[in-house]
């Protein structure tokens, strides 16, 4: 017993020194080997010469009064991040690394992998109706699927209810949206029938993000934070409901248009559409997580980035929630999603191919924000002829 006992002790000895030495020869090993690699990487994508030729672009943006965020990486290299300008311009706040832009119809990407989760979960289904989930919805035959590629032929809720929210200053939430459909009843477009034909509307993702409460018995800001926010360590996003009470005042924007700053939208609480506050570090955690297939499987990423509207000629198209541009074989080349609203204007556009992305955040609207075509140009360096047009206006 003794014996054993002595031979158990030396063992442990013997086995928590080489652990040590194991460990630390170990992170010492794998420090030289990221750095063999992120140099490998450097020098494959020219990373350097890049980095000078996108900063002579952006510094022309900023002398056209870019005011915000920009961020470019490729193969998990930040070839340039900085912020410019202020997040309050009343006070002269600059901004900061904590400071989020609402993301305005780029938020819908976060909706489509959303539902995508939920639809992998099996507690929605692409192929049921929005009157399977609400009864009382006035319009048959909307599926899920419709919903995501824009096709429910739904009339658009900011017009339908406009008059009668600004008048008695309502601030609608999703089951609102979803509430007054039932209660009004207004009749679609002519011939703007369900799967018909393309047409972006907000009100497709904000009925989206109003499935997304009713089967998961939570806020939809809520969901979005311990489904994505969270997992993805984007600690810095956020959505414009309630948000007033929480985000302070150094680490707050506002947005502004033509010299003036916008204020607090009837449908800002209204989510889904937009909605979504982040910033450009957050994005690039977002863009990482699209590419490696983390909150939702790639056979669900592959359905989200497949054209599904060929109704109209020529390159850009739309998916689940993603604008694609196609190249010559009706194939998908970019993804990506331009956002406006109440004077934020941005784009996040990536090649999952050459893996790259470009992200744009802005707080005072300036259309300069869509123009990439140059940057995307240098990021493919000598490989690829770019189809992308000068000015990637969508809104």
């Amino acid at each position: 017993m003794r014996k054993l006992w002595f031979f158990a002790l030396v063992l442990g000895v013997f086995a928590c020194s080489d652990s040590e030495k194991s460990d630390g020869l170990s992170k010492k090993e794998l420090r030289r080997l990221e750095k063999i690699r992120i140099d490998s990487i450097r020098v494959a994508i020219k990373a350097d010469l890049k980095r000078e030729k996108i900063k002579e672009k952006v510094e022309a943006k900023l002398s056209r009064g870019f005011n915000g965020s920009i961020l470019i990486a490729q193969r998990g290299i930040v070839l340039y991040d900085t912020l410019v300008g202020f997040s309050n311009f009343e006070k002269r706040i600059p901004l900061n690394d904590s400071s989020s832009f609402q993301l305005a119809s780029l938020s819908k990407t976060f909706t489509s992998i959303a539902v995508l989760k939920l639809v992998e979960q099996g507690k929605l289904s692409l192929n049921l109706t929005v009157k399977d989930y609400y009864p009382e919805f006035p319009y048959e035959g909307v599926t899920i699927r419709s919903l995501l590629s824009h096709r429910s032929g739904l009339p658009y809720y900011e017009y339908t209810f406009d008059q009668m929210a600004r008048s008695q200053h309502l601030y609608p939430d999703n089951q609102d949206i979803i509430r007054w459909f039932a209660e009004a009843n207004p009749t679609p477009k002519a011939f703007n029938l369900p799967d018909h034909y393309f047409s972006y509307n907000n009100v497709n993702f904000a009925i989206l993000a109003a499935l997304v409460e009713k089967v998961t018995i939570q806020d939809f800001g809520h969901f979005l934070k311990m489904e994505i926010f969270e997992p993805l360590g984007m600690n810095h996003s956020y959505v414009s409901r309630g948000m007033n009470d929480s985000i302070p005042t150094l680490n707050r924007t506002y947005g502004y248009q033509n010299g003036r700053r916008i204020p607090f939208d009837t449908y800002d609480n209204v989510l889904g559409d937009k909605g979504v506050f982040s910033t450009a570090k957050d994005l690039l955690k977002w863009y990482e997580s699209l590419r490696d297939g983390r909150i939702v499987s790639k056979e669900s990423l592959r359905e989200a980035y497949t054209p599904r509207s060929f109704e109209y000629p020529g390159l850009r198209n739309y998916g689940y929630g993603f604008r694609l541009w196609l190249n010559d074989k009706e194939q998908t080349d970019y993804v990506y999603h331009t956002g406006w609203w109440k004077g934020y204007n941005t784009i996040m556009f990536f090649d999952l191919r050459e893996d790259f992305v470009v992200i744009l955040l802005s707080n005072k609207y300036n259309r300069d924000v869509y123009h990439i075509k140059d940057i995307v140009d240098i990021l493919h360096g000598e490989h690829k002829g770019t189809t992308v047009e000068e000015n990637i206006l969508d809104e």
